[in-house]
């Protein structure tokens, strides 16, 4: 993980959209023994990827085997080994994990040949591992991030068929703290 972020240390006070609760009846598990997705939509600096590297440690310490990466860094990654011919195998060594993070999906805009190399790893992923996706995209935008390639509509498909939404609002965290301070 890029930083060190626990769901003790996440304020529920300052995040009204989602409950202490609606969180901590993730932490059976279930949703990674049912491969399922979670879905983290919202605003920069709402809590989304403190939410994701959080359960993502909970993941570890249940015994799930998990990984995480910004999309942007999944992205170059997929196309490096992509270059290489080796996104099968990229794809299969990611596949062994039960959880996959991908943080910040939508922030940057991708290649066509990324969005179809993410689309393979998803369709890879589907219904046989689970995924966590933090965006600031709803995903009625997402055919405009993906440039209306015929593409956005089967990953959006794939992740949401099996999975919890937690729609996130309000302020950022960062702003608020900078604007007390």
């Amino acid at each position: 993980f890029p930083m060190e972020k626990r769901l003790d240390d996440f304020d529920y006070r300052h995040q009204t959209t989602i409950t202490k609760r609606q969180i901590s009846a993730l932490l059976d598990f279930n949703f990674i023994d049912q491969r399922q997705n979670l879905v983290f939509i919202g605003p920069p600096g709402v809590g989304k990827t403190h939410l994701a590297i959080g359960l993502g440690y909970k993941a570890i310490e249940a015994g799930y085997k998990v990984a995480f990466r910004t999309a942007m860094a999944l992205v170059e990654e997929l196309e490096l080994a992509e270059k290489r011919g080796e996104l099968k195998k990229r794809i299969s060594l990611l596949a062994k994990n039960d959880l996959l993070i991908i943080d910040e999906l939508g922030y940057l805009p991708m290649s066509r040949q990324s969005r179809y190399n993410l689309f393979q790893l998803v369709n890879s992923l589907y219904e046989y591992r689970s995924i966590i996706l933090t965006t600031n995209k709803d995903f009625t935008d997402w055919g405009e991030f993906f440039h209306n390639d015929n593409v956005a509509i089967p990953i959006v498909d794939r992740i949401i068929h099996h999975s919890h939404i937690f729609m996130l609002g309000g302020e950022s965290y960062r702003l608020k703290e900078k604007l007390t301070n």
